[in-house]
């Protein structure tokens, strides 16, 4: 004899088959006149019951999941074979909730409601998962490439599966299946913290706070001591606790990780700010920092570091930025706040948009003004374009996940929400087709990416030597270059000059000497041509004094 309880899990199981058998035979799986039957994704299927998905609590529902494997179809009418069984389901996000096509939060239950942990999609096991509609983003594709770059770059970010969703009949689209932000060994890995853990050790982590919108199951929290820069009102940078849960952190850890913050905040403000043992780096870890600004300044996210921005600190460890999150209006989707441009600097949206509410902390034009780390910031930059954030690797990517998309589950999305080639707040570019998005999408990022080689700060190069002053000029043109690279510098003083050209790793890949006679403008070609295509740096030296130049070569 079966348990009451499981038999009745059993029958909810089989009562979820007959309820998407049912929607086959009478033609309810359908998206406008396009039956869905079967797809080359994965394949989530959902019954409320009749019960109307809402914006918090979940409600409880069932699902089934069909995933057969890598070039194997997957069919409404197959077996559940990656997950069969109960779920919490709710609506999540903020100003994504007003499009028709919506976002879900996902908890998976047993059959007493409980949380569980299952393994969903090849993706580590754990119990909340989200739903990621991609509406405004008619590429599909803006967060599964923001938090591939950012697990590229050695941080955790979310994994995600592309999948098709059927809710209560209802063909809904492609949506992304995703993990969703939490403390958990295979997402943000930091220490469990306990209520009576509010002393000694014990009480320094584990923590994750996020500055963000007060929306869903959230909203207390801290503000900081000081304005963001060049507000227009009173607006102020909040601070949201997001584990332990504001109704479940105790007294002691609020003013514990309060206190860590606004003494971090403290000392970023103070004249000693960039002391190497008693100044920001003391609180922070720097690395993260940097990797955190790279993702979100190469995305130039209208939201970044100031909406769905995430921040942990471990059991005696250092305040730690990300991981990143919501990148649906980055990667040229926003036609507000200079979004869509690809120049400029996303950390300066304070000068662009003061009249937002929710406005980015003073910190990182602070840090910028830190030499120490504007240079980790520059060699980190580069040193990455060589390989994870080279063009060629980005654009690898995106085509991959445009040529799985496009096979077919594309068109069905865009049958059911025909927004190719109409204006969807807020979109930047409107295709007419859905390769014109990809497209876009490319070449945006292209550009982008050139003008963050010409912006960002250059890599040092360690030397003993001085730095330039007017006794040696040098021009380089035409940069970036293709074939020939010409030389034109002024020198005051005769003797010899030696010019090397290093990859961002530091390696010289070319050498050129010569002897200067007499003062005067002398002028040099150097043939180029067969150097891979990416930065270079130039350091040209003459009597002593070092000039220093930025090559790209395309």
């Amino acid at each position: 004899m079966f348990p009451q309880n499981q038999l009745i899990f059993m029958l909810e199981r089989f009562v979820l088959r007959l309820v998407v058998l049912a929607a086959l035979i009478c033609g309810v799986v359908s998206s406008f006149g396009q039956a869905f039957t079967s797809s080359n994704l994965p394949i989530v299927v959902i019954d409320t019951e009749g019960a109307f998905i809402q914006d918090e609590p979940k409600i409880t529902a069932n699902m089934g999941i069909v995933d057969n494997g890598v070039g194997v179809r997957n069919n409404l009418t197959d077996a559940f074979n990656v997950y069969n069984g109960k779920i919490g389901i709710e609506l999540r996000g903020s100003s994504s909730q007003m499009f028709p096509k919506k976002p879900y939060g996902i908890e998976l239950r047993d059959a007493n409601g409980n949380g569980i942990s299952m393994p969903i999609l090849g993706m580590p096991a754990e119990e909340d998962w989200v739903l990621i509609a991609t509406y405004n983003d008619k590429s599909l594709m803006r967060d599964a490439l923001a938090y591939k770059l950012g697990r590229d770059l050695g941080r955790y970010a979310p994994r995600t599966r592309f999948c098709e969703v059927v809710i209560n009949g209802e063909y809904l689209g492609v949506y992304m299946l995703a993990e969703g932000i939490k403390r958990d060994k295979n997402r943000v890995d930091i220490s469990k913290l306990e209520p009576n853990e509010i002393s000694g050790d014990d009480l320094t982590g584990g923590y994750i706070i996020k500055i963000d919108k007060s929306t869903g199951n959230s909203g207390e929290g801290f503000a900081s001591r000081y304005p963001p820069l060049n507000r227009s009102g009173t607006q102020v940078v909040y601070f949201q606790y997001e584990y332990p849960k504001f109704d479940e952190i105790v007294t002691q850890q609020k003013a514990y990780i309060q206190k860590y913050v606004d003494d971090f905040e403290m000392v970023l403000k103070s004249h000693a700010y960039a002391d190497p043992v008693n100044g920001y780096q003391k609180y922070i870890d720097v690395d993260s920092f940097i990797d955190y600004l790279i993702i979100n300044e190469i995305s130039k996210n209208v939201d970044g570091y100031r909406l769905s921005t995430f921040l942990y600190k471990d059991k005696k460890g250092k305040l730690t930025m990300g991981p990143v999150w919501d990148f649906n209006l980055a990667f040229g989707n926003a036609d507000y706040c200079l979004g869509g441009p690809t120049d400029g600097w996303m950390y300066n949206f304070n000068y662009a948009c003061n009249q937002d509410w929710w406005l980015i902390p003073f910190w990182w034009s602070r840090l910028l003004s830190d030499q120490n780390f504007s240079n980790k910031l520059g060699n980190r930059w580069h040193a990455l374009r060589e390989d994870k954030l080279s063009k060629t690797t980005i654009n690898t990517y995106i085509d991959s996940l445009a040529t799985v998309l496009n096979v077919e589950a594309q068109q069905r999305n865009f049958t059911k929400w025909p927004v190719l080639g109409q204006y969807v707040w807020p979109n930047y570019f409107v295709g007419q087709t859905y390769q014109q998005e990809v497209t876009f999408l490319k070449s945006w990022i292209s550009d982008r990416l050139t003008w963050l080689d010409y912006n960002m700060p250059h890599p040092v190069i360690t030397s003993n030597e001085e730095n330039t002053n007017s006794e040696f000029i040098l021009w380089v043109y035409p940069n970036p270059v293709q074939d020939v690279l010409q030389l034109r510098y002024t020198i005051q003083k005769p003797g010899p000059l030696n010019i090397e050209l290093y990859n961002v790793t530091g390696t010289i890949v070319d050498r050129m000497e010569t002897i200067v006679n007499q003062p005067g403008d002398y002028t040099l070609e150097r043939e180029v041509r067969t150097l891979a295509r990416g930065i270079y740096f130039l350091r040209a030296q003459q009597n002593g004094r070092s000039v220093f130049s930025k090559v790209v070569k395309q």
